[in-house]
């Protein structure tokens, strides 16, 4: 770092992009998400969406992704601060892995809506 200020921009580009890629490989529910992102682009690229659908998609994709990278930093720090079990620790554990699965749902939700009308389209 810098004589008295930040780091450059570019090491902070970095960090992120480390912090991602320790994501994808430490976390199981990352590398499913990013499975279920690459499906929904290849039924995408099949299905012929729209531009308004793929940035609908692509939104969702990056909401649910960043949430599950929030939730792996909650868990990391309140492992940091305790390896007992405290009601608060379950709490801030519990809360940041509901956000990720409420949007995972929302996603699903939004996804059929977006391809089964293109399915039964297809039949």
């Amino acid at each position: 770092m810098r004589k008295g200020g930040k780091s450059p921009l570019y090491k902070s580009f970095g960090y992120a992009f480390e912090g991602i890629f320790s994501g994808i490989a430490k976390e199981r529910n990352m590398k499913l998400h990013c499975v279920a992102m690459l499906l929904v682009i290849l039924a995408g690229t099949l299905l012929h969406i729209s531009v308004t659908e793929w940035c609908i998609c692509f939104i969702l994709f990056g909401m649910i992704l960043a949430l599950e990278l929030v939730n792996t930093a909650v868990e990391a720090v309140v492992d940091l601060v305790t390896e007992e079990k405290k009601p608060l620790a379950k709490v801030a554990k519990d809360t940041a892995a509901g956000a990720v699965l409420i949007a995972a749902i929302m996603a699903a939700v939004t996804g059929c809506m977006i391809f089964v009308p293109k399915l039964f389209s297809m039949f």
